[in-house]
């Protein structure tokens, strides 16, 4: 009979592992993290999750988990290679309870992520962002997502749990708008796990908006005007790393990637006129400021409105994501600098109009709205200056 890993469970670190048999395995899992219990979709206990987890490792021969270990790796791997198999249960979401599955391998940990759906809402989430990632990582060259390996569920009493797999961000962690108890300053702080909490310094949280902007600019289709929405600083939906004072991010999550509006040029080959392309870019990249400067004070509490150093980071992290977008036929010369100068075209009366617009048609009973509303004016004047300075 072939050998078979060993499965050991988790909570969130070895420090508190699961057997069992033991009380923690028959506890109902909280379906957000906001601890609140079930109303919606299937009851799961700590002990159903982690065998639903095992369950779908172990489909078709360990096929899924087998072969994102070779990818990984760069070499075919068998299934009787892998030693163990690690399931830590990471957190719950509000779509989602991540694990975190560590893979040994002569004696070499390898991780990836299991994003587990049980609600409703989930479960619906779950398979349209498997295959959001996948295209964009086929269509794109960018390494700023993760790899997806593959998907599937698992039947449990009362219903079914869908889950994909796919690559774990080492030494990459979440990170919120919190007050620093030392000056008493709104700051961003970085939840390390493995060496501790820290702040970022203000040119790392300048950096921090700049490669988030530069990331979901790199995203953006200019031909068809799609882009990854429904992003939220507040659902941890970028991660980082930071070595040596310098950062590094990642966007671990797509839920939407949809066109701005409707292109109503015709055929999807043909390219749409400059004046609207440079349109659309312009209600990107407003609408792109705005949401990078709201987060959930420590990731759960209230909406919060960023420094003012957002700005000047997602300025310089759009143009740098608009610099790696191909040629434009439409557009005479390249794209960065024509853009530019469409910016530089607008009067800060037009700004402020155009994001009053935008705000006024995003959903009004999104929490966000009165604090957007509070802040508007002066963001607006404080991009506009940014946007001269920088010319």
């Amino acid at each position: 009979m072939p050998n078979t890993p060993q499965f050991k469970y988790f909570l969130s670190n070895k420090k508190n592992p699961v057997q069992k048999g033991s009380r923690i395995w028959t506890v109902l899992l909280p379906m957000s993290r906001h601890q609140q219990p079930n109303d919606a979709g299937i009851c799961v206990s700590h002990g159903d999750y982690f065998t639903a987890v095992r369950n779908f490792l172990e489909q078709d021969r360990s096929e899924i988990i087998t072969r994102a270990v070779s990818q990984q790796i760069h070499r075919e791997v068998t299934s009787q290679e892998i030693e163990e198999i690690r399931i830590f249960l990471e957190k719950h979401g509000e779509f989602y309870h991540p694990a975190r599955i560590e893979t040994m391998l002569h004696g070499t940990a390898i991780p990836f992520v299991l994003n587990v759906a049980i609600s409703d809402v989930g479960k619906n989430c779950v398979q349209r962002e498997y295959g959001l990632l996948k295209q964009l990582n086929d269509n794109f060259s960018f390494s700023f997502l993760p790899k997806v390996y593959g998907q599937g569920c698992v039947s449990v009493t009362g219903g079914e749990i869908r889950m994909f797999l796919g690559e774990w961000f080492q030494g990459y962690n979440e990170l919120h708008i919190s007050l620093d108890p030392a000056d008493e300053k709104y700051k961003i702080v970085v939840w390390d796990h493995e060496h501790g909490n820290y702040f970022l310094t203000n040119n790392q949280a300048i950096n921090f908006y700049r490669q988030a902007a530069r990331i979901l600019t790199c995203y953006y289709n200019v031909k068809t005007f799609e882009h990854v929405l429904s992003w939220h600083h507040a659902a941890g939906d970028f991660v980082l790393k930071c070595q040596n004072n310098s950062i590094d991010l990642k966007l671990i999550t797509v839920r939407q990637y949809r066109p701005l509006f409707e292109n109503n040029i015709g055929s999807e080959d043909e390219t749409p006129d400059a004046e609207l392309i440079l349109e659309a870019l312009l209600v990107f990249f407003l609408n792109l400021a705005i949401r990078m400067r709201l987060d959930r004070l420590d990731g759960v509490g209230e909406i919060v409105w960023s420094d003012d150093i957002a700005v000047q980071g997602t300025l310089k992290g759009f143009f740098e994501g608009l610099a790696l977008n191909l040629p434009i036929v439409s557009i005479p010369g390249s794209l960065m600098d024509c853009f530019r100068n469409h910016l530089l075209s607008c009067s800060q009366s037009d700004l402020f109009g155009l994001s009053q617009a935008m705000v006024d048609a995003y959903n009004p009973r999104s929490p966000e709205i009165p604090v957007i509303k509070k802040n508007l004016k002066r963001h607006v004047k404080i991009l506009f200056d940014a946007i001269k300075t920088s010319s």
